[in-house]
Protein backbone atom coordinates (compact mmCIF):
# COMPACT_ATOMS: atom_id res chain seq x y z
CA UNK A 1 0.00 0.00 0.00
CA UNK A 2 2.98 2.30 -0.53
CA UNK A 3 2.74 5.45 -2.60
CA UNK A 4 5.12 6.02 -5.51
CA UNK A 5 7.75 8.64 -4.80
CA UNK A 6 8.77 11.14 -7.51
CA UNK A 7 11.36 13.90 -7.58
CA UNK A 8 8.51 16.37 -7.03
CA UNK A 9 7.63 14.81 -3.69
CA UNK A 10 9.70 15.84 -0.66
CA UNK A 11 11.83 13.09 0.88
CA UNK A 12 11.79 14.11 4.51
CA UNK A 13 14.79 13.13 6.58
CA UNK A 14 16.31 13.99 9.94
CA UNK A 15 19.94 14.35 10.97
CA UNK A 16 20.96 14.26 14.65
CA UNK A 17 24.39 15.52 15.71
CA UNK A 18 25.44 13.39 18.68
CA UNK A 19 28.19 15.85 19.60
CA UNK A 20 25.55 18.53 20.16
CA UNK A 21 22.96 16.39 21.98
CA UNK A 22 22.77 17.45 25.64
CA UNK A 23 20.72 14.49 26.79
CA UNK A 24 18.20 16.98 28.21
CA UNK A 25 15.12 15.04 27.01
CA UNK A 26 13.50 18.22 25.70
CA UNK A 27 12.70 16.31 22.50
CA UNK A 28 10.88 13.67 24.52
CA UNK A 29 8.85 16.22 26.48
CA UNK A 30 8.00 18.45 23.50
CA UNK A 31 6.97 15.41 21.46
CA UNK A 32 4.61 14.21 24.17
CA UNK A 33 3.13 17.69 24.51
CA UNK A 34 2.72 18.13 20.75
CA UNK A 35 1.22 14.70 20.10
CA UNK A 36 -0.56 14.36 23.46
CA UNK A 37 0.62 10.80 23.86
CA UNK A 38 -0.69 8.78 26.82
CA UNK A 39 1.35 7.05 29.55
CA UNK A 40 3.62 4.39 28.10
CA UNK A 41 3.68 5.94 24.63
CA UNK A 42 6.72 8.06 23.72
CA UNK A 43 7.61 8.72 20.10
CA UNK A 44 11.01 10.21 20.99
CA UNK A 45 13.29 8.76 23.65
CA UNK A 46 16.94 9.44 24.46
CA UNK A 47 19.03 6.36 25.15
CA UNK A 48 22.26 6.56 27.17
CA UNK A 49 25.46 4.56 26.95
CA UNK A 50 28.19 4.80 29.58
CA UNK A 51 31.76 3.97 28.68
CA UNK A 52 34.84 3.59 30.85
CA UNK A 53 35.16 3.28 34.60
CA UNK A 54 35.20 5.84 37.38
CA UNK A 55 36.59 8.48 37.33
CA UNK A 56 37.07 8.28 33.55
CA UNK A 57 33.47 7.83 32.45
CA UNK A 58 31.88 9.21 29.31
CA UNK A 59 28.18 9.20 28.44
CA UNK A 60 26.82 9.13 24.90
CA UNK A 61 23.22 10.21 24.34
CA UNK A 62 21.35 8.63 21.45
CA UNK A 63 17.97 10.17 20.57
CA UNK A 64 15.72 7.60 18.92
CA UNK A 65 12.62 8.60 16.97
CA UNK A 66 11.08 6.33 14.35
CA UNK A 67 13.72 5.74 11.68
CA UNK A 68 11.17 6.22 8.84
CA UNK A 69 12.83 3.36 6.94
CA UNK A 70 12.57 3.18 3.16
CA UNK A 71 12.26 -0.61 3.56
CA UNK A 72 10.38 -0.83 6.86
CA UNK A 73 10.26 -4.23 8.53
CA UNK A 74 7.08 -3.14 10.32
CA UNK A 75 5.20 -2.70 7.04
CA UNK A 76 6.33 -6.08 5.74
CA UNK A 77 4.74 -7.98 8.64
CA UNK A 78 1.49 -6.00 8.92
CA UNK A 79 -1.30 -8.47 7.95
CA UNK A 80 -3.81 -5.75 7.03
CA UNK A 81 -1.62 -3.13 5.36
CA UNK A 82 -2.17 -0.62 8.16
CA UNK A 83 1.49 0.41 8.07
CA UNK A 84 2.60 1.89 4.76
CA UNK A 85 4.98 4.38 3.16
CA UNK A 86 3.62 7.79 2.22
CA UNK A 87 4.87 9.53 -0.91
CA UNK A 88 6.97 11.88 1.23
CA UNK A 89 8.88 8.98 2.78
CA UNK A 90 7.11 8.94 6.13
CA UNK A 91 6.13 5.52 7.40
CA UNK A 92 2.51 5.96 8.45
CA UNK A 93 -0.07 3.96 10.39
CA UNK A 94 -3.72 3.85 9.34
CA UNK A 95 -5.30 3.79 12.80
CA UNK A 96 -8.69 2.83 11.36
CA UNK A 97 -7.22 -0.23 9.67
CA UNK A 98 -4.86 -1.36 12.45
CA UNK A 99 -6.13 -4.42 14.32
CA UNK A 100 -3.69 -4.12 17.20
CA UNK A 101 -1.90 -7.40 16.57
CA UNK A 102 1.46 -5.80 17.45
CA UNK A 103 3.44 -7.78 14.88
CA UNK A 104 5.03 -4.50 13.84
CA UNK A 105 6.29 -3.84 17.37
CA UNK A 106 8.08 -7.17 17.33
CA UNK A 107 9.46 -6.61 13.83
CA UNK A 108 10.84 -3.10 14.37
CA UNK A 109 14.59 -3.49 15.00
CA UNK A 110 14.75 -0.05 16.63
CA UNK A 111 12.09 -0.44 19.32
CA UNK A 112 10.37 2.64 17.95
CA UNK A 113 6.75 1.52 18.26
CA UNK A 114 4.35 1.49 21.19
CA UNK A 115 0.88 0.10 21.84
CA UNK A 116 -1.85 2.37 23.13
CA UNK A 117 -3.47 0.45 25.98
CA UNK A 118 -5.95 3.24 26.68
CA UNK A 119 -4.26 4.70 29.75
CA UNK A 120 -4.47 8.41 30.39
CA UNK A 121 -3.09 11.08 32.68
CA UNK A 122 -6.54 11.93 34.02
CA UNK A 123 -6.32 14.61 36.68
CA UNK A 124 -2.54 14.83 36.37
CA UNK A 125 -2.86 16.95 33.24
CA UNK A 126 -5.78 19.32 32.78
CA UNK A 127 -7.65 18.66 29.56
CA UNK A 128 -5.70 15.48 28.81
CA UNK A 129 -8.81 13.76 27.44
CA UNK A 130 -10.47 16.79 25.86
CA UNK A 131 -8.69 16.68 22.53
CA UNK A 132 -6.15 14.67 20.60
CA UNK A 133 -3.38 15.84 18.30
CA UNK A 134 -4.37 15.73 14.61
CA UNK A 135 -1.95 12.93 13.82
CA UNK A 136 -1.56 12.30 10.08
CA UNK A 137 -3.79 15.35 9.60
CA UNK A 138 -6.92 13.72 11.03
CA UNK A 139 -8.93 15.36 13.81
CA UNK A 140 -10.34 12.71 16.15
CA UNK A 141 -11.85 14.76 18.94
CA UNK A 142 -11.79 13.76 22.62
CA UNK A 143 -9.88 10.66 23.70
CA UNK A 144 -12.24 7.84 24.66
CA UNK A 145 -12.00 4.16 25.51
CA UNK A 146 -12.42 1.79 22.54
CA UNK A 147 -11.90 4.67 20.12
CA UNK A 148 -8.72 4.78 18.02
CA UNK A 149 -5.90 5.38 18.61
CA UNK A 150 -6.72 3.43 21.76
CA UNK A 151 -6.03 -0.22 21.00
CA UNK A 152 -3.65 0.36 18.08
CA UNK A 153 0.06 0.77 17.49
CA UNK A 154 1.59 4.25 17.54
CA UNK A 155 4.92 5.87 16.66
CA UNK A 156 6.73 9.02 15.54
CA UNK A 157 5.56 10.42 12.19
CA UNK A 158 7.88 13.43 11.94
CA UNK A 159 4.93 15.53 13.22
CA UNK A 160 3.19 15.18 9.86
CA UNK A 161 0.46 17.63 10.87
CA UNK A 162 3.13 20.28 11.49
CA UNK A 163 4.81 19.59 8.14
CA UNK A 164 1.48 20.23 6.45
CA UNK A 165 1.53 23.71 8.03
CA UNK A 166 5.07 24.37 6.84
CA UNK A 167 6.55 23.83 10.31
CA UNK A 168 9.33 21.58 11.55
CA UNK A 169 8.75 18.60 13.84
CA UNK A 170 8.37 19.67 17.47
CA UNK A 171 11.56 17.90 18.54
CA UNK A 172 13.60 19.83 15.95
CA UNK A 173 12.10 23.19 16.85
CA UNK A 174 12.67 22.78 20.60
CA UNK A 175 16.10 21.06 20.67
CA UNK A 176 18.17 23.06 23.17
CA UNK A 177 21.49 21.98 21.68
CA UNK A 178 20.41 22.58 18.06
CA UNK A 179 21.38 18.97 17.49
CA UNK A 180 18.55 18.15 15.08
CA UNK A 181 18.25 19.08 11.43
CA UNK A 182 15.26 18.38 9.23
CA UNK A 183 14.65 18.78 5.54
CA UNK A 184 14.10 17.42 2.06
CA UNK A 185 16.68 15.02 0.65
CA UNK A 186 15.40 15.79 -2.84
CA UNK A 187 16.67 19.35 -2.42
CA UNK A 188 20.45 19.24 -2.94
CA UNK A 189 20.72 22.67 -1.28
CA UNK A 190 19.00 21.54 1.93
CA UNK A 191 21.11 21.17 5.03
CA UNK A 192 20.15 17.51 5.47
CA UNK A 193 21.18 16.68 1.91
CA UNK A 194 24.60 18.11 2.66
CA UNK A 195 24.98 16.58 6.12
CA UNK A 196 24.18 13.01 5.05
CA UNK A 197 27.28 13.06 2.83
CA UNK A 198 29.51 13.99 5.77
CA UNK A 199 32.15 11.41 6.80
CA UNK A 200 30.64 11.71 10.27
CA UNK A 201 27.24 10.47 9.07
CA UNK A 202 25.92 7.00 9.83
CA UNK A 203 22.62 5.18 10.32
CA UNK A 204 21.61 2.64 12.93
CA UNK A 205 21.76 -1.05 11.98
CA UNK A 206 22.46 -0.34 8.31
CA UNK A 207 23.38 -3.99 7.85
CA UNK A 208 19.68 -4.88 8.11
CA UNK A 209 18.92 -3.11 4.83
CA UNK A 210 16.01 -1.08 6.22
CA UNK A 211 17.38 2.18 4.75
CA UNK A 212 16.51 4.58 7.62
CA UNK A 213 15.71 8.23 6.94
CA UNK A 214 17.21 9.25 10.27
CA UNK A 215 20.94 9.90 10.11
CA UNK A 216 23.41 10.55 12.92
CA UNK A 217 26.66 12.52 13.04
CA UNK A 218 29.40 10.96 15.17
Amino acid sequence: MSERTTDQNPRWAMVIDLQKCLGCDTCTVSCKAENRTPPGVSYNVVLEEERGSFPRVTVTHLPRPCMQCDRPACAQVCPVGATYKMANGITAIDYDRCIGCRYCITACPYGARSFDFGEDYGQEMIGALAIQAPEYGIERGPRRKKKVPVGVTRKCHFCFHRLERGEEPACVETCLGDARYFGNLNDPESIVARLVTSPRAFRLKEELGTEPRVFYLR
